[in-house]
């Protein structure tokens, strides 16, 4: 393929104008076109804003400043983009849109020219198929802000040539950007990989487990996310969060573990945004999200000893490990005593199944989440059963709050909040493995950079316990007869024959 000098970028909007600067950054020179000729002009004044900035702060070179704005050009029409060696598309998302303006580009460009999208939700083989030459288009997928978001996705038409890929990998390293490969599917990497934290954490509120408050509270102080899925879609806009929901479920033809919440489409109708609407999940007082207290701990004289189930080992060992650390008194043996409060530790069952399989009594026992704590522990989250009688709820919230520990408590639910969440972010990403969208390793990348998760989803389950993460997802279908639960074959050979979620399997 040719070797990319001259850059067009149609559409400047906040996307274009992000691609365009950090194009002319890297010492590229930039055709910027946008039907509306008042635009461009002005997306020129504002990236050069933005280069002056930089130098203001030490951060960018005066010469470094003068040469970009040097690399900046204005086309006044599409045919003069017809020098450019590659020319990226970033206008509106409509397909016929931009079908239209490929065909038109085609008959402007060279024949090596190379003609890629920015589209974050349209098929890249369907944009290609009214092209003459479909082999040299492909998804140059960005995320906003592009100067900060240093990942790009570099997706593979069904008739894409490969080389144009790899032409397009080394482009966006030149710009400083990490690229990642994958094939043309619904949500390519990072918006499919992603449905596994907002489509499990609404379906945690719907069931009336808790609230969104505490469950993006578990996510970020029990599990680790620098944000929950509620908080998170009110900074992205529960507008466009509950359309790509909706989008990426259809194009996988009613995929059970995509189904999207009915609660995302009432709120949309009701215009609860996010930040950009004053309001979503939380509320604004000056642009800082406001949050509820947490309940106070209750206080007792004295509180009793607690029995720990035996059934789960290795919760049973965690949970009797932090109750040493409380300075707890532990009952020991097979049954509890008539006086000691009850815990038990399930990995993806609820406390009901618990209480009905071990023959235990209703009203004192409670569950107690053991997986994948992080250390120190920063929160702990406690479920009751329907039966669980709140003298003994508040005993348990007293006894492991004792080190000033917060404590959430919810209704009962098949693998808790975080459980369920983090086994279902696995598993989605196994299976973008087991389909060979993606390499592990570019799974893992992308949505480490693109989503901000603690880790790669593959690295996270891992460290997890690919084990753990199997009896989860297997748990709670069971309990719920879900098949949105079923695991990925990725997932279940993996365990059987002890590799890391990281392996790919050996070519054949």
């Amino acid at each position: 393929m040719t070797q990319i000098k001259t850059v067009g970028v149609v559409g400047v909007g906040a996307m274009g104008k992000g691609i365009v600067q950090i194009a002319a950054q890297a010492g590229f020179d930039v055709m910027m076109f946008d039907q509306r000729t008042e635009a461009v002009q002005a997306a020129k004044v504002d990236i050069a804003k933005v280069w002056d900035s930089l130098v203001a702060k030490g951060r960018m070179t005066e010469s470094a400043a003068r040469e970009s704005v040097e690399n900046l050009h204005v086309a006044q029409s599409l045919s003069e983009l017809a020098r450019c060696d590659v020319v990226v598309e970033a206008i509106i998302e409509r397909l016929d849109i931009k079908q239209s303006l490929f065909k038109e580009l085609e008959g402007v460009v060279s024949e090596s020219c190379v003609l890629v999208t920015n589209t974050s939700s349209l098929s890249v083989t369907a944009i290609a198929s009214g092209c003459t030459h479909p082999q040299r288009v492909a998804g140059f997928h960005f995320f906003n802000p592009v100067p900060l978001m240093k990942l790009v996705e570099v997706i593979d038409g069904t008739r894409g040539d490969p080389a144009v890929g790899d032409v397009l990998m080394e482009f966006a390293r030149q710009m400083g950007h990490t690229p990642v490969r994958c094939k043309d599917m619904p949500g390519f990497i990072v918006n499919h990989a992603g449905r596994g934290l907002g489509t499990e954490g609404f379906r945690v509120v719907q069931e009336q487990v808790t609230d969104y408050e505490t469950v993006d509270r578990v996510m970020r102080e029990q599990c680790g996310f620098r944000m929950g899925p509620f908080e998170l879609m009110d900074l992205t806009g529960l507008d466009v969060s509950h359309f790509v929901m909706e989008s990426i479920y259809q194009q996988f033809y009613d995929e059970t573990r995509f189904r999207p919440s009915p609660l995302g489409a009432v709120r949309v109708a009701a215009g609860l945004y996010g930040r950009k609407s004053g309001g979503g999940f939380y509320q604004y007082a000056n642009g800082k999200k406001l949050e509820s207290e947490l309940d106070p701990v209750p206080a007792f004289d004295s509180l009793p000893s607690v029995w720990v189930s035996p059934e789960h080992p290795h919760g049973h060992s965690i949970a009797t490990a932090w109750l040493r650390q409380l300075g707890a008194a532990i009952q020991t043996g097979n049954h509890p005593d008539k006086d000691s409060l009850i815990v038990v530790t399930p990995y993806g069952e609820d406390v009901a199944t618990a209480i009905a399989e071990q023959s235990l009594d209703p009203e004192r026992t409670i569950g107690l989440d053991t997986f994948g704590a992080m250390s120190p522990q920063r929160h702990r989250t406690l479920m009751v059963a329907m039966t669980t009688s709140p003298h003994w709820r508040d005993v348990a919230h007293a006894i492991f709050s004792m080190d000033q520990v917060q404590v959430s408590i919810i209704q009962d639910s098949p693998g808790f909040i975080g459980q369920r969440i983090q086994a279902m972010i696995v598993n989605i990403a196994c299976e973008i493995a087991q389909q060979g969208i993606a390499t592990p390793a570019d799974i893992d990348r992308a949505v480490k950079l693109g989503l901000n998760y603690p880790a790669g989803p593959l690295s996270l389950g891992d460290s997890l316990g690919t084990s753990r993460v199997l009896e989860i997802l297997e748990n709670m279908q069971t309990v719920t007869g879900d098949m949105r639960y079923r695991p990925s074959l990725w997932l279940r050979r993996r365990v059987l024959l002890e590799r890391s979620l990281l392996e790919s399997p050996a070519t054949v």
